[in-house]
């Protein structure tokens, strides 16, 4: 009997190793290894392989590219966690589907987010020694590393543990290669009805503490700009609430990808329909009209009669420089919303366009990102010093491949090792009773 039990799959394809599954985790190691070769040049040869320079004299930046990247993983981050709990707290049984997967994102996200600023910082061990030494919790920086990296990548990963001990409880019984994993994941968990009733208390409460925390945490890392009144394009009251609303935009849009990657992969069409996918075009849909409305905001504050060193910025975002960047990232949060708007219009929605939607706004998010964090450094200038530049190395670039590569690698072995979708209460019955 143990026998043929073994020889039963575990549902979703955990435990099984396809050759889709491996090439594309093949490809994800591949680009992995990029950036490592990348970082380890950095390493060697110091900040100076990066196209990064001092601000004045040296007329560049101090931060590029890995600190867009740093603002881009927090807020998909904030995203994914955000819809999981509000999943959870309000019971939308047409997102349930989505749920782990947006758990699974939102520490992915984070752990991308703290690489970013390790690879960003020339000696990173003297960069987390001195953080204990000089930290100023009143200072913005103190709340990104301590809400951000640590508090609030502690919290997911205990809402994900708790979340899924019943699947992993389940999934514990029955023979298999992982079965000590399970049995270590359910920690004691036995699935009785008292049991059932504190997880869920306590992932209710665990979620109502989480979700001030995100908005915090996020806004905590818009004040790093918002309120450096020297720098002209960061010091201003839209940072914070814009850079919550954009984290928004870019984490939704990764849900919808990962879903549709998901329920296509897994055949979960019927875990996964098309209500969930219309559930996430309404919440990205709202999400854009919010952001577009502060760019807009954000375009008249920079052309009305700004002044001197604020028009030299506007002119280099608006018709310089970084023109094609601006224009380029604006389109393609206009696009989506004029897509999502004329999906939810029709009440028609589109699994294709709304991927497509997905794909679009995380590119805008990224150019945006990189819009906040470059151009007032090498145009906002307050004293006499030249118009600076910066472009970002192949080291830089490599050491991005490595990142996003990495994400994907682990998602894909995470969809391995445990189900990426909640098990449904039939499943699970069956399950049991195939293990009994």
């Amino acid at each position: 009997m143990p026998t043929r039990d073994m020889r039963q799959p575990l549902p979703m394809g955990v435990g099984s190793l396809t050759r889709g599954w491996a090439a594309v985790l093949a490809l994800g190691v591949v680009g992995t290894v990029v950036g490592i070769v990348g970082y380890a040049v950095e390493r060697t040869q110091g900040m100076v392989a990066t196209g990064m320079r001092d601000l004045g004299t040296m007329q560049g930046a101090t931060w590029g590219i890995y600190i867009a990247l740093v603002v881009y993983f927090v807020g998909v981050s904030f995203a994914g966690i955000t819809v999981a709990a509000l999943i959870r707290l309000f019971r939308l049984d047409k997102l349930r589907g989505v749920a782990r997967m947006a758990e699974v994102l939102t520490v992915v996200a984070l752990i991308l987010g703290a690489l970013a600023i390790i690879v960003d910082l020339g000696q990173p061990v003297r960069g987390v020694i001195n953080l204990f030494r000089y930290a100023r919790p009143q200072s913005p920086f103190f709340g990104t590393f301590s809400l951000v990296i640590s508090g609030y990548l502690f919290a997911s990963l205990v809402y994900l543990y708790l979340t899924a001990r019943r699947d992993a409880a389940v999934l514990a019984r029955r023979p298999s290669r992982l079965q000590g994993f399970f049995r270590l994941w359910a920690a004691g968990y036995e699935d009785t009805p008292e049991q059932r009733a504190r997880d869920r208390r306590v992932t209710f409460w665990l979620a109502l503490a989480i979700l001030p925390l995100l908005v915090i945490a996020h806004s905590s890392l818009g004040f790093v700009f918002g309120l450096q009144v020297g720098r002209p394009g960061w010091f201003g009251t839209l940072q914070a609430p814009a850079f919550v609303v954009l984290a928004g935009v870019s984490g939704v849009g990764h849900i919808i990808v990962l879903a549709a990657i998901v329920r296509k992969a897994l055949g979960l069409e019927r875990r996964i329909g098309r209500d969930a996918f219309g559930w996430l075009g309404l919440f990205l849909l709202g999400l854009l009209a919010t952001y577009l409305y502060f760019v807009v905001v954000e375009v008249l504050t920079i052309i009305y009669q700004p002044g001197v060193i604020e028009q030299r910025l506007s002119e280099a975002l608006l018709s310089g420089t970084y023109a094609w960047l601006f224009w380029g990232s604006v389109a393609t949060l206009v696009v989506p919303f004029l897509i999502l708007a004329w999906m939810a219009l029709t009440r028609t929605w589109r699994v294709g366009w709304l991927v497509t939607s997905g794909i679009l706004v995380n590119l805008g998010a990224i150019g945006k990102r990189y819009l906040i964090v470059v151009p007032s450094q090498t145009h906002g200038q307050l004293l006499p010093y030249g118009v600076g530049s910066y472009t970002p190395s192949l080291v830089e670039l490599a050491v991005t491949v490595g990142l996003f590569s990495l994400g994907a690698v682990l998602i894909t072995l995470f969809m391995k090792v445990f189900p990426i979708v909640d098990l449904e209460t039939e499943a699970s019955t069956e399950l049991e009773e195939v293990s009994a």
